[in-house]
């Protein structure tokens, strides 16, 4: 089930990778390296210049690939512009992984109806569409294009840019950028041979530093967002003396798994078969503590599900709610999805 891109992946958050393939991808990164300076070189010095729309914008990113909790923080942050604010709100994703030609505006969801199911959509666009009310969700690899969709046909006022930090050819109010406490930033590498999208000049630009904190026990990530405050904003041209009002946390923990079709919770100490298809796995087997896991199955991130994946799997198979969204779709009435709560101090990341 695994392929070249997962042993990649334990290449990117390896301590002392080394071997043929990373001296290759190290190589290569140089090359990549070159481009993404030239990039951001241009912005920063005003050569290329991003476009606005009539619309408060928010990016909500990262500096490196895999899963770092971005569609839970996402979805709070929409919740909380939508019941304090009291505006309407559009969260405009790339569309990764889902079927719809990404050229085109695609509305997901209008906050009302939602037109396009998980494959189409995209999993983590369909599940903010589903558990979302009054939130428009947009896919589109220009989000400049689907930005002034929002505001001109659906009357939107702030738009959320989900994983937008790389993306700089639409201007934004708030750049919002999230590590992982556990993952952080890899072995350090820029892509292919690690993790980051960019160098360490991408903390000249941001906002706020959410360190998400995947656990139940949160000491780890609050002694870390301290070390960060003070290590990563000292010579940022925009610096806030120790940096403690650019780094926030964000806590996802655990809540109750319930069943995708019937919606039955699932008692705890009930046997299970954990199994997903995400970018960093080991965590939500983590959360798994309060069940009988008998068995761990691995997807590449973003794998399309089919009946053959868990036809034979006997018993009941828990995964996540981004998982979720696409077996559901195979009617299996066996499957639950792992519920977690999101923990944010919203005014805080806001101010």
């Amino acid at each position: 089930m695994m392929n070249l891109k997962t042993e990649i992946t334990k290449i990117h958050y390896s301590k002392e990778p080394s071997g043929l393939i990373f001296n290759v991808l190290k190589f290569c990164s140089i090359f990549y390296g070159i481009g993404s300076r030239t990039k951001n070189y241009l912005y920063d010095k005003g050569i290329l210049k991003p476009k606005k729309v009539n619309a408060y914008v928010i990016s909500v990113g990262n500096f490196t690939t895999g899963g770092v909790g971005k569609t839970p923080f996402v979805a709070e942050l929409a919740k909380h512009f939508i019941d304090e604010n009291k505006v309407k709100v559009a969260i405009v994703s790339r569309g990764y992984g889902g079927k719809l030609d990404n050229k085109n505006v695609n509305v997901i969801s209008d906050g009302i109806d939602l037109y396009y199911k998980a494959d189409m959509a995209g999993d983590e666009p369909y599940w903010l569409a589903v558990n979302l009310n009054m939130c428009a969700v947009l896919t589109c690899s220009n989000r400049y294009r689907a930005a002034k969709y929002a505001i001109e046909k659906l009357g939107v006022e702030t738009i959320i840019l989900d994983d937008g930090f790389q993306h700089r050819k639409l201007h934004r109010d708030l750049d919002i950028v999230l590590a992982d406490s556990e993952k952080m930033f890899g072995n350090e590498n820029l892509l292919p041979a690690g993790p980051l999208r960019e160098g360490q000049e991408g903390f000249n630009r941001l906002d706020k530093l959410v360190i998400v904190s995947k656990n139940t026990d949160h000491t780890r990530a609050e002694k870390l967002a301290k070390i960060l405050a003070k290590k990563c904003f000292q010579n940022a041209p925009n610096h806030i003396p120790n940096g403690e009002e650019k780094v926030c946390l964000c806590k996802i923990e655990p809540d109750y798994a319930y069943n995708i079709i019937s919606g039955e919770h699932l008692q705890k100490g009930t046997d299970v078969t954990a199994i997903s298809a995400i970018g960093q796995p080991e965590q939500f087997y983590n959360f798994l503590s309060e069940y009988n896991v008998c068995n761990k199955i691995t997807f590449d991130d973003h794998h399309q599900y089919t009946i053959e994946d868990i036809e034979n799997i006997e018993g009941n198979i828990i995964t996540t709610e981004k998982d979720a969204v696409k077996l559901a779709l195979l009617n299996k009435t066996n499957i639950y999805a792992l519920k977690l709560k999101t923990v944010i101090d919203t005014d805080e990341i806001l101010k």
